[in-house]
């Protein structure tokens, strides 16, 4: 059995498969560690674990060590690379890329043939291109939802606001639709420029992923949800690594 693990800023991802088939799969926040006593009973059966994170140097030590008390088996971190099986990637410098985005991107690529479009909308929101010939275009790098109203609650002593999901970006009428509707307003100017573009890099898919992945498509992104994404990708990449 195979244990996958997607760690976020935020929030963890993990699946446990078999063969490619899910047995068990769960998220949780970063700080949790619910996943650790669901996945006790299974522990004695994980043979391997794959794992794509952005996490600091210091929680990925943390996780690595906690995997090894659970399993006993040793834990491969997967990281962004320069090229695999006709993906490759725009950076100069891969390291400085999130392994989240390379994995996610690779999901992509593996799927079928043809240009698309990745959106992550996680702590920070990610957009990343990819062209029908497989060379990623570059991207861009946003701040997410709640990144934006923790800059709002911290630096503007005097905005006070619920935090409540808005349903469009219409003009607020109370300092709470100000904010919050004004999250969707530029969430719609960013799905207007990314459409412009898929159409101009010739981009025929949009997949979007993420805690807010919902909330964008709500805002009117024409994408698929693809909660996951980023394991998806891992998964593909461990399968060819370890030849199976």
């Amino acid at each position: 059995m195979r244990l996958l693990i997607d760690a976020g800023n935020t929030r963890l991802k993990w699946r446990l498969d078999r063969q490619g088939a899910v047995v068990k799969s769960g998220v949780c926040l970063c700080d949790s560690e619910s996943w650790l006593s669901e996945l006790a009973s299974y522990a004695a059966d994980i043979e391997r674990i794959a794992v794509s994170t952005v996490a600091s140097e210091s929680r990925r030590s943390v996780l690595d060590e906690q995997l090894n008390r659970l399993t006993g088996t040793d834990v491969q971190f997967y990281w962004s690379e320069a090229r695999r099986a006709g993906l490759i990637n725009a950076y100069t410098d891969t390291a400085k890329m999130g392994a989240d985005r390379w994995h996610a991107m690779y999901a992509g690529w593996h799927q079928k043939p043809g240009g698309f479009a990745v959106v992550d909308a996680g702590s920070a929101i990610t957009v990343d291109y990819v062209a029908p010939d497989g060379t990623h275009l570059g991207g861009y790098i946003l701040p997410g939802k709640q990144m934006m109203l923790r800059s709002l609650q911290q630096d503007a002593a005097r905005i006070g606001f619920e935090e409540v999901d808005a349903g469009g970006g219409q003009p607020g009428v109370s300092t709470t639709e100000c904010v919050q509707h004004g999250v969707v307003w530029l969430w719609e100017g960013l799905i207007q420029h990314l459409v412009a573009d898929c159409r101009e890099y010739g981009l025929e898919r949009i997949l979007c992923t993420g805690g807010d992945a919902g909330l964008l498509l709500s805002a009117g992104l024409p994408g698929v949800h693809d909660s996951d994404l980023v394991i998806k990708g891992l998964a593909a990449i461990d399968s060819e690594s370890a030849g199976i």
